[in-house]
């Protein structure tokens, strides 16, 4: 299991903000139920999880790589860890992946989460694309990791090893967890891709970026669909369409669109 600091915390989001949270359309009533499947549903694992964190931000972390010279590997890595795979409260309430406090310079909307301290200020994100942009950003601007651009981008080791020294978390395994996790999904293989060199770019300025990764698969209901049947089109399981759709019960109804997430 994967835990991220202060997760499990109560959390108060300053009320003088706008939350950045998504409203989810409540669903209108429809007479097509979602019938019990006939067999059994695959329970939803970390494994899958984390496939799906790495497919949808992989491409982030590489373009985030070519810029600003981080390894890809160590990008995901750490998402995957201080966000809890994307399902801890910062993540899921503010789309902050990296846990980034608010500090001075801050004028951005703000989260208030339980950490080292009760109540601390965390920074709150459009989206999380932007949270990974800001983790660029808060490693190449502070000279305290000032060291760690002498080290190669393939060296994702020494490079875990050296957010530690830099004082970048406090827990002692931290580099462990880092490199356990590329290892074990073997996140290195993102690290291969560098066609912008950062000799070529002005620090801090911002480069046009990329089009967005291709989103997920997007399923129109038609009459006559239920969750199960679109889970084997698919090959995915009702419980991670509903996870992902955030229903809030087992009805769908014809012209709705259903976000179809990308397991391997």
């Amino acid at each position: 299991m994967l835990t991220s600091c202060g997760t499990a915390k109560k959390v108060r989001i300053n009320t003088s903000k706008t939350s950045t949270s998504q409203a989810i359309t409540k669903q209108t009533q429809s007479p097509f139920e979602v019938p019990k499947p006939s067999a059994p549903t695959t329970k939803i694992t970390n494994k899958d999880r984390a496939l799906a964190y790495i497919e949808t931000f992989a491409p982030i972390a590489q373009q985030e790589m070519r810029i600003y010279k981080i390894p890809a590997s160590i990008t995901l890595a750490q998402g995957l860890l201080e966000s809890a795979i994307g399902q801890g409260r910062l993540a899921q309430e503010a789309n902050n992946h990296f846990g980034i406090k608010c500090h001075k310079e801050w004028t951005g909307k703000q989260i208030f989460h339980d950490d080292d301290a009760k109540g601390e200020c965390f920074r709150v994100y459009e989206d999380a694309k932007e949270s990974y942009r800001d983790h660029s950003l808060f490693l190449k601007t502070r000279s305290r990791y000032d060291f760690l651009f002498d080290i190669k981008s393939t060296n994702y080791k020494a490079w875990a090893k050296g957010l530690k020294k830099a004082g970048y978390a406090t827990d002692p395994k931290y580099p462990d967890k880092l490199i356990d996790l590329i290892e074990r999904y073997d996140l290195h293989r993102f690290d291969s891709d560098r066609k912008i060199k950062t000799k070529d770019l002005v620090e801090n300025e911002p480069v046009e970026e990329k089009k967005s990764p291709i989103a997920p698969a997007v399923h129109r209901v038609e009459k006559g669909d239920t969750l199960y049947s679109i889970s084997k089109k698919y090959k995915v399981s009702v419980d991670l369409l509903i996870e992902h759709n955030k229903l809030k019960a087992q009805t769908i109804f014809p012209g709705q669109e259903l976000s179809i997430p990308k397991i391997y």
